[in-house]
């Protein structure tokens, strides 16, 4: 007996999807191509300086920094999975993606957005143990632990994205594969689902709820147990230097999940798609530019090391 779903579903394996991206602003395609150019190079360009900095000078090699290169690589993966076809969109207006990536894409980008979560709540506890536990911090935070707490980010942001993943290819299509969207999310690639999606978007909610939330909650304890910790410190100087080795961290966690929750926690009928998109951009494409000019511009010890290297550079020249 022939079904209909099923009938769109193998048709949907050989078929094309529509990025329909920022339509309202065609006229300004080739100026925000130039405008997302370079906040796509010069995020590069940052990561990658942070990363060779890191790399370069030995008084860096601290549990700190090696988290925050563990970021650094992942924000140079994370916005490389949405930007250059959003460039390529606005260059030559061909709007196309194959069923296939626009599926490794939504696996990816959730997979490095729920590895983020876990890296932030990482960093947090890395500066709970700075703060409160000065005398077994270079102990317990050794380099061994170090990498086994990244890698344990690693796998469970991306074993946590294959669930998102299995419930949204599974949705039989129907109709036009216009996403309305500048990449392949959730949200956009349900709502052309031509069935009820409501178990989906629940097993969606709590996989994701889950994997922000838990890491959320880390942070939250961990700034609470230092906010005390330095409340406790009986001269104003020491206050200010544990307060600034983590002010850093603190507006990269405001930032990227400030941004985040506006997208995915809040009401869809608040706000409209193109505000969905517009808070897409900044989590997307805008944090990751943000994150190495705040560890830079807010950390001394990056700034010398920084200077050091453009010295050298200048004394090679």
């Amino acid at each position: 007996m022939w079904n209909p779903y099923i009938n769109e579903r193998n048709q949907s394996w050989f078929d094309d999807f529509y990025l329909q991206g920022f339509s309202n602003i065609e006229n300004y395609r080739i100026g925000l191509f130039f405008i997302f150019l370079f906040t796509y190079l010069l995020t590069l360009f940052g990561n990658m300086i942070i990363i060779l900095v890191v790399h370069l000078h030995l008084h860096l090699r601290k549990p700190m920094y090696f988290f925050i290169t563990n970021l650094s690589l992942l924000e140079i993966w994370y916005i490389s999975m949405t930007v250059p076809k959003l460039l390529a969109i606005l260059m030559t207006n061909d709007k196309r993606v194959s069923f296939h990536w626009c599926f490794v894409q939504l696996y990816m980008f959730h997979g490095l957005g729920m590895t983020e979560c876990g890296l932030l709540a990482i960093m947090s506890i890395d500066r709970y143990m700075a703060i409160c536990n000065p005398l077994r911090y270079n102990s317990i935070m050794n380099d061994r632990m170090c990498r086994h707490l990244a890698l344990l980010c690693w796998i469970y942001g991306f074993m946590a994205a294959t669930l998102p993943l299995s419930f949204t290819i599974t949705v039989p299509i129907c109709g036009l594969r216009h996403i309305d969207h500048y990449f392949c999310d959730l949200a956009p690639l349900l709502n052309l689902a031509c069935m009820n999606t409501s178990l989906n978007n629940r097993v969606n909610g709590c996989v994701i709820g889950f994997a922000t939330m838990f890491n959320f909650i880390i942070i939250i304890i961990m700034y609470i147990n230092i906010i005390c910790s330095i409340l406790k410190m009986k001269t104003r100087a020491g206050r200010v230097k544990a307060f600034s080795t983590c002010s850093s961290h603190i507006t990269v966690v405001m930032l990227f999940y400030s941004t985040a929750f506006t997208v995915y926690a809040s009401p869809k009928g608040l706000h409209s798609v193109n505000y969905d998109k517009m808070f897409a951009l900044v989590y997307a494409m805008f944090t990751p530019l943000l994150n190495p000019i705040i560890y830079s511009l807010r950390n001394k010890e990056v700034k010398v090391a920084v200077k050091r290297i453009l010295n050298l550079q200048k004394n090679i020249v």
